[in-house]
């Protein structure tokens, strides 16, 4: 299925989708028995709608998917996504309507809630479906699997009854963990209650673990009832282990804040005769600050904001770099991944098999079932968009930009014609939301205004249709010229940057003039000389 040189480039490479795959070979070195799937997970807790943090897992876990394969010459693999709707809710939203509805259904089943939208039978199924409509949008390939669907059914009763039957041991593990007042009411089995239908923390006793029978206080009376059928769920760090060996998963990565609860999830599911998953604990994302994000907060950055300003390529870029450290998550990161992601991704025609292997554009590629070596390239970058944009001022239109482009698109294939339209409408976006309303040119000083005269006069004398590298030599020679008293040719360029584009940074100036066109930047130096006179 795959070429031999590509697996045994992949054995040794230190990309690391290939590097976590290399846990799974190692934990089943012959293959899994019977040519068994390889089951992957993700999770996600429905009382919310999806987030970057949720595509950020299941793209993540679906990168170390595909590099199993190729390591594997295309062994069977699965990905789940599983929707905890068993959940209690804990809190009313901000952003639903119906909030007294959902207030007087505080502590059910996410999918024992109505729907406050009316779409669907529960505020689970409702958001549940846009988990599905979410994962869809990208792409992925995975079954998803309701935590209500798997308890209502029975299907999850054996394994609860193996909980029964190791209860003491799952709360030697637990009870350590926690605080003094807490251990009073703890137990593993949360029963829902008759009468109320609200998820219970009260303690239990066993009465018959084989036949998932116990007995409970609630609200003044004692209880006896079944687990079994939906009528209760567990605790979600004895939930997690329960489904990870139920279910037979093999990997599942989580966030650095549940590092102690993998430990403990890890040690039940012991217990309960499975192991572990395989996995690998990613940093959180940081604001713009430098603090953690937080939805109470809001202080993050949510899918819509990234594509109203970036691409789908691009997020995926920026979340496959350095899983393991921390990063800033806000505006001001997406325009170096959108044209970092072009970067990488020209380069794979070239690229002998184990470069290949750590470009990260090689690995996203495949999450879709990418297979070939084909490199596009955009005829502009993202940065000399924005950088024409903010020329053209706040009110700059697509008619506008794609007039300045037409030396860049002749005969340009459809797909990067359609690629290249997302680029504009974002850079316009970006430009009038962040750029416009900061951008300020500053005056040139005595030394700066005199190159720039210099700079007019070469500019008069060449062609208009003169090359982005010939037009960048002449900007060169300028700068280089003692007379001029620039230290290095960086104050040149920044001096060009912060007279003429109103930025502290900026594109090749070769590059910018040729889009710009000769005459308009012979109009933006008289407006910067206008003013240092």
């Amino acid at each position: 299925m795959f070429d031999n040189a590509l697996i045994e480039a992949a054995r040794v490479s230190k990309a690391w989708p290939l590097q976590e795959a290399q846990k799974l070979v190692k934990r089943y070195p012959g293959g899994k028995p019977s040519d068994e799937a390889m089951v992957f997970e993700t999770g996600y807790g429905p009382s919310g709608l999806p987030h970057i943090g949720t595509f950020q897992e299941v793209l993540r876990t679906t990168l170390v998917r595909r590099a199993y394969e190729v390591l594997t010459d295309g062994a069977p693999t699965r990905l789940i996504a599983f929707s905890d709707d068993m959940d209690g809710l804990r809190k009313v939203p901000d952003n639903v309507p119906q909030p007294e509805m959902l207030a007087d259904n505080l502590g059910k089943p996410l999918s024992r809630i109505p729907d406050p939208f009316g779409k669907f039978e529960s505020f689970a199924a409702h958001n549940n479906q846009m988990l599905r409509d979410f994962l869809d949008r990208f792409g992925f390939d995975y079954e998803f699997v309701a935590a209500s669907d798997r308890y209502n059914s029975g299907a999850f009763d054996a394994a609860l009854a193996n909980v029964l039957r190791h209860y003491d041991a799952i709360m030697d593990v637990m009870l350590p963990t926690l605080r003094e007042e807490r251990r009073k009411t703890y137990s593993p089995v949360l029963p829902i209650s008759p009468t109320s239908g609200v998820v219970l923390q009260v303690p239990i006793e066993i009465v018959d673990a084989d036949a998932g029978l116990i007995r409970f206080e609630d609200q003044g009376e004692t209880v006896e009832q079944t687990i079994f059928g939906g009528q209760a769920k567990l605790q979600w760090k004895v939930d997690w282990a329960m489904r990870w060996v139920a279910l037979g998963v093999d990997y599942e990565m989580a966030g650095k804040d549940l590092t102690d609860s993998l430990t403990q999830s890890g040690r039940i599911a012991k217990i309960l005769g499975g192991r572990k998953p395989e996995g690998m604990i990613y940093e959180l994302f940081l604001d713009e600050k430098g603090e953690k994000i937080s939805k109470s907060k809001g202080n993050g950055l949510t899918i819509e904001e990234w594509l109203r300003y970036g691409t789908e390529e691009s997020l995926g870029f920026y979340l496959f770099r350095d899983p393991k450290s921390a990063k800033s998550l806000h505006v001001g990161v997406i325009p170096r991944a959108v044209d970092e992601y072009w970067q990488f991704r020209a380069k794979i025609p070239d690229q002998p098999v184990e470069q290949r292997l750590g470009n990260p554009v090689w690995h996203l590629l495949r999450t879709n079932g990418y297979h070939g070596g084909e490199g596009d390239t955009l005829p502009v970058t993202y940065g000399l968009l924005l950088n024409l944009v903010g020329v053209l001022g706040s009110h700059a239109t697509e008619e506008q930009v794609w007039s300045y482009l037409g030396n860049y698109t002749d005969n340009l294939e459809p797909a990067n014609k359609e690629r290249l339209q997302v680029l504009i409408d974002s850079a316009l976006a970006y430009n009038h939301d962040f750029i416009a309303p900061t951008l300020q040119r500053r005056a040139p000083q005595a030394h700066e205004a005199a190159a720039l005269r210099a700079l007019d006069a070469e500019l008069a004398k060449v062609p208009a249709d003169a090359a982005a590298e010939d037009l960048q030599t002449l900007v060169y020679e300028i700068g280089k010229q003692d007379q001029f008293g620039f230290a290095s040719l960086r104050d040149w360029f920044k001096a060009l940057y912060e007279t003429l584009l109103g930025s502290e940074q900026g594109p090749r100036m070769g590059s910018f003039i040729a889009l710009y066109g000769v005459e308009a930047t012979r109009t933006l130096i008289a407006e910067a000389l206008d003013c240092a006179d």
